[in-house]
């Protein structure tokens, strides 16, 4: 990611912010007004990919995003933050006694870039361990893994076999040489 790509920490904690008061709203109807946007970067009005992941004690309780950007930076928050709490078919909708638990993760996404590769062997040389997201293709199967899943599945084979799985193909099929692979890079702000 380059620098003018880059948010700063004030506008990482501001999305944040964002991404919890869109919960918070969500749950409560609270009625609270959201602050003005434009006043706080011109970085939000651009078309960026962007996931929202919920944890509640280290556990994933929800991610969802966008790989390819579909709206602004701050509409995907907001989007993607209504997603992870109330629509990841992994998960049962949050409930209001679990809002105080979460913690919110948001991360800006690079855009994908094929990955050329000949053969399984290759394709783990080329994988960079908690710098690349990857998604994996196969006719109509895909599925992605942010680069912060490094941390959970840090020996690239297991990575790839759970990426496999989690696009519903066969555990090996990343030995084969036959997926369309892409990589991307995040910026991720974690609530303290």
């Amino acid at each position: 990611m380059t620098d003018k790509d880059q948010l700063t920490e004030e506008e990482g904690k501001y999305l944040l912010s964002v991404a919890r008061q869109t919960i918070e709203e969500a749950l409560f109807q609270s009625g609270s007004e959201p602050p003005k946007d434009a006043d706080v970067s011109p970085k939000f009005s651009e078309r960026r990919g962007t996931f929202v992941t919920l944890t509640i004690d280290g556990q994933l309780r929800g991610c969802i995003g966008h790989i390819i950007p579909q709206e602004s930076l701050i509409e995907g928050v907001r989007i993607n933050a209504i997603n992870a709490a109330f629509r990841d078919p992994r998960f049962r909708p949050l409930p209001k006694d679990e809002f105080d638990r979460i913690d919110i993760e948001v991360s800006i996404l690079t855009e994908p870039k094929p990955l050329a590769y000949t053969n399984g062997d290759d394709l783990l040389r080329k994988l960079r361990p908690g710098v690349d997201g990857v998604i994996i293709k196969r006719g109509a199967q895909q599925a992605t893994f942010l680069p912060q899943v490094w941390e959970q599945l840090p020996d690239k084979k297991a990575f790839l076999t759970h990426l496999c799985l989690k696009a519903g193909l066969d555990a090996d099929e990343w030995k084969r040489g036959e997926l369309n692979v892409s990589t991307y890079q995040v910026q991720a702000f974690e609530e303290e």
